[in-house]
């Protein structure tokens, strides 16, 4: 159990920091601090260290009709990552008290770094395919959230970060799916464990690329790497654990991972060598280009990842070794740098380094520690990116796919290194060398560089001593490769061929870090082509306008044409295809339809007709009123109290839009008119021909037949209607629920929630008094008629959704009787906060069910046995249906509030009060009288 009580500790932290920063605001880092150190003890007792070390699991059904259960896993891999996961983590929020400042949204900021850290130890403990599948998501939507935070200017690269790394989600599931149908389990430890039964597949080839592209996505290898610059626009600490420990290390991970099943792959290897090896030469290049620090380091981010990329590509024990050593060795140095580019820029006031200079004399301490991680990123003696280094060197050089493979490989890889190096030595001199510029500059307080001292020290005590990681490393190895030898880390093993590729590599680096002026001419020569995401995201964006240009109209036509042709193309089809269909069953029309059908027709005519708007309105929703009694002689109260109750609520929201309309139509054309005559026939004729051949003329179905015997046996609920809602389709209720509410939130975003009065007409004083009469008198029976119905929806006509209509009713009369939106300066009555408690409800619901073992959705019910023999079921529908009900009531605040400006509060006086008297005109001077004639009086 201690994996799930850490996984909860950061969860319980993050839930913490509302309460930490009322009292502490800025400062709340430390103790988050101390917590992410806590919880890596807390792991590091069990961590499976040693070589024969045990390994620690949990496990629990989570969706047993699917074989699939949550289940938890620390071996040797899993715990590297989640010590980088909370080493790095602690030392981020101790930096962020000193960085950020004094005013801000701290809560924001802290909460949703520890919730990403939760998701990424979640990702690398999971040991089922469908939870690490779930915990990939939570960190994509994490830092989408979090580079977002950044400000207005963040939100466009936020979007690109997630649009890439959610391309890269969906491939993972396409992956996780094949997997589960291919090895018949979601085990991430039996899948492993039997590659075999994989490979032999026709879908192993699929498998295999739809990961490496997941992986590629999120550690922004070419062509995938443009959303990692741009998420520089996040704030220094949040790119600091993006690039150090999170994030972009998921995807060097998930290669891991799965690197036992495909390392022997051909197509595998030189996938990932090829692409690795480019992204690393490709970033260190651009990291060349670059003057701001920031930038500089991210384009360096693409290239290490692209070594490591490689490293796992060759697959030999070697290699891997040499990989997790490196992926260890740049977590220290890249969160070092990071955080003191964000020293640099608090204190100098600018990260570009044409602005800065000689820095070293007025802040020694950060030149020194920025030169160890630096001299570590470049591999120099005796730091550990330099024994991380040459093991990747000696790695390349063990590939046997071809004779010529591994001297390939290694030569890329000494040119990359080399290149890192002189951009390393372009970080250090842009910085601190050269004379001093800037003046008024000194070292920042202790607290503000002790995080990134840490790490820096951490590096430097590592590479003499990096024999203490075997014992961090090896488990990992052995957790890739369970047959592969423990690795021994030396910083000097002889005079070998590394060696002498590592003086090469720093030759070359240096060569051409004094030659940076010449370099630099010749990199300007290279060409600056948009990246492939910025071309095809603006491509998609021009298709998007092309296609939603006819609805960019005036004309309400042009909405209406597509989808009706649309309907009238697709009865066709269904026309030719069920030709000659037997219809049977008994005859299902009354003599009581043809007057109601008469009735409609005039009605529908008279739409048709008439020139006047407010008529029109009237006449359709009197075509629902003829419907609703259609609907109760067919015996379908559920429907025909819906339908009522929406032809309210769609009056009120017309009334309030043609508030701004013209009074009349204006006479279309008889062509136009001829052709929406007889495309609304075809519609009516496609859809009354369906709707006949489907339901008309025949038995009771037997997916019918079963919700009508088994309803209530199942459900508790004899309202059949309302239990296929909430409990049969309550998955599919949930997901156009969840829908609805993240359209209505990103409207509200975008747009802004008015919740004022607006400025249209007013209503007459005397309708306005009496419309708040009827309204006080009616609002209390409508309330508790709408909690009648929902307290009765599961057994008789009623339910969450029709109780939320009668609500929304009282909501528009409301709105109409005061012109303003009931409760709008309330905190809770609004839109937004509505929309999220259903959507919470909805899905806690839907989960309660996978706690207690039962499939995902299962209703739980219970049976209370009350006094005189009396029973009452409860079922937890009954919640979700309350889900439901805050979900549409708060869809009715949004509709009310975007769609009502036309009724001003101040326009219609409370009816206790009189209308106020006009104020008295001020009085006037006298106007000067001419020559001769005496003055005027003024006006009292």
């Amino acid at each position: 159990m201690v994996l799930v009580v850490a996984l909860a500790a950061l969860l319980a932290l993050a839930a913490c920091v509302p309460l930490f920063d009322r009292g502490l605001g800025r400062n709340t880092g430390y103790p988050l601090a101390a917590g992410f150190v806590g919880i890596g003890l807390l792991l590091t007792w069990p961590a499976p260290w040693g070589e024969d070390a045990e390994i620690v699991s949990v496990s629990w059904s989570w969706l047993p009709s699917l074989g699939i259960s949550a289940t938890l896993r620390l071996d040797g891999l899993g715990a590297l990552f989640a010590l980088l996961v909370l080493g790095v983590g602690a030392l981020i929020m101790a930096y962020c008290p000193r960085y950020l400042k004094e005013k801000g949204n701290h809560a924001t900021v802290y909460s949703l770094l520890t919730l990403f850290a939760a998701a990424m130890l979640g990702l690398v403990m999971a040991a089922d395919v469908v939870l690490l599948l779930v915990f990939w998501e939570l960190t994509t939507i994490c830092s989408f959230f979090l580079i977002a935070s950044a400000g207005p200017k963040a939100v466009k690269p936020a979007v690109k970060a997630f649009l890439v790394t959610a391309a890269g989600g969906l491939a993972l599931l396409a992956a996780v799916v094949m997997l589960a149908v291919t090895a018949g389990t979601t085990d991430l430890t039996a899948i492993l464990a039997a590659p075999e039964v994989v490979l032999a597949s026709p879908l192993a080839w699929p498998i295999g690329a739809l990961i490496v592209f997941a992986a590629f996505t999120k550690s922004a290898q070419f062509p995938f790497h443009s959303w990692l610059p741009g998420a520089m626009a996040a704030i220094t600490p949040v790119s600091a654990y993006l690039h150090a420990a999170t994030m972009v290390k998921a995807g060097i991970y998930l290669l891991m991972r799965f690197s036992p099943m495909f390392s022997a792959q051909t197509a595998w290897q030189a996938t990932l060598v090829t692409v690795g090896l480019f992204s690393a030469v490709f970033g260190a290049v651009w990291a060349l280009r670059q003057h701001d620090l920031k930038l500089l380091l991210a384009y360096s981010t693409v290239s290490q990842l692209g070594l490591l990329v490689a490293a796992i590509g060759v697959g030999t024990a070697t290699a891997l070794s040499a990989a997790i050593l490196h992926t260890f060795a740049h977590a220290l140095f890249k969160a070092t740098l990071f955080m003191l580019v964000g020293v640099i820029d608090r204190e100098a006031g600018s990260r570009d380094i044409r602005e800065l200079s000689g820095l070293r004399r007025v802040m020694p301490a950060t030149a020194m520690m920025t030169g160890l991680a630096g001299l570590s990123m470049a591999g120099v003696p005796p730091l550990l990116g330099f024994v991380s280094k040459e093991y990747l060197f000696q790695g390349f050089l063990g590939m046997d796919v071809t004779p010529w493979a591994g001297p390939l490989a290694t030569t890329v890889a000494v040119g990359a290194s080399a290149l890192t190096f002189a951009y390393g030595m372009r970080i250090f001199y842009g910085a601190f060398g050269g004379p001093t510029v800037q003046r008024g500059l000194y070292e920042p307080a202790f607290l503000f560089l002790a995080p990134a001292a840490v790490s820096a020290v951490a590096g430097l005590a590592l590479g003499p001593g990096v024999p203490a990681l075997n014992g961090v490393v090896g488990p990992a190895v052995l957790a890739v490769q369970p047959t592969a030898y423990m690795p021994h880390f030396e910083l000097w093993h002889g005079f070998a061929p590394e060696l002498w590729m590592s003086v090469a590599t720093i030759a070359i680096g240096m060569a051409l870090f004094l030659s940076q002026a010449r370099v630099e001419e010749v990199f300007r020569l290279l060409p600056r082509s948009r990246p492939v995401f910025d071309k095809g995201y603006d491509g998609l964006l021009r298709l998007g306008a092309a296609v939603g240009r006819p609805d960019r109209s005036d004309i309400t036509g042009s909405y209406l044409v597509r989808p009706v042709a649309a309907l009238v193309l697709l009865a066709g089809v269904g026309a030719v295809a069920l030709y000659g269909h037997p219809a049977s069953g008994p005859e299902t029309v009354t003599p009581l339809d043809w007057p109601v059908l008469l009735v409609l027709a005039v009605v529908v005519a008279g739409a048709m007709l008439t020139g006047s708007a407010l008529a029109a309105l009237a006449l359709l929703g009197l075509t629902g009123l003829v419907l609703t009694v259609w609907f109760m002689l067919a015996g379908a109260p559920d429907v025909a109290m819906t339908l009522l109750l929406v032809e309210v609520l769609t009056a009120v929201a017309a009334v309030l839009v043609l508030t701004r309309l013209p009074a009349r139509f204006r006479r279309p054309r008889p062509f136009r008119a001829a052709g929406a005559g007889f495309l609304a026939l075809a519609a009516g004729a496609g859809a009354a021909g369906a709707t006949l051949l489907f339901t008309g003329d025949r038995d009771i179905s037997p997916v019918g037949a079963y919700f009508l015997r088994e309803a209530e046996e199942d459900t508790g609920g004899r309202n059949v209607v309302n239990t296929i809602l909430v409990d049969f389709r309550g998955l599919d209720t949930l997901g156009e629920a969840v829908v609805l509410g993240t359209v209505a939130l990103g409207l509200l975003t975008l747009l802004g929630a008015r919740n004022a009065p607006g400025t249209g007409r007013p209503l007459a004083p005397v309708d306005g008094l009496i419309l708040q009469m009827t309204n006080r008198m009616l609002v209390p029976a409508m309330l508790l008629l709408s909690a009648y119905l929902f307290a009765r929806g599961h057994y008789q006509p009623g339910g969450g959704f029709i109780s939320a209509l009668v609500a929304g009713a009282v909501i528009a009369y409301g709105y109409l009787a005061y012109g303003r939106v009931p409760g709008s300066r309330s905190r809770w009555l609004r839109p937004t906060p509505l929309v999220i408690a259903g959507t919470v409800l909805s899905v806690g619901v839907a989960l309660s069910s996978t706690f207690v073992g039962d499939a995902f959705f299962a209703p739980q019910k219970t049976t209370l046995q009350l006094p005189g023999d009396v029973s009452l079921s409860l079922t937890t529908s009954l919640i979700f249906d309350l889900g439901v009900y805050l979900f549409v009531t708060g869809l009715v605040l949004a509709a009310i509030d975007r769609l009502g400006d036309g009724l001003p509060a101040d326009a219609v006086p409370p009816p206790s009060t009189p209308p106020p008297a006009p104020p008295p005109s001020p009085p006037t001077a006298p106007a000067p009288a001419p020559p001769g004639q005496p003055a005027k009086g003024g006006t009292p």
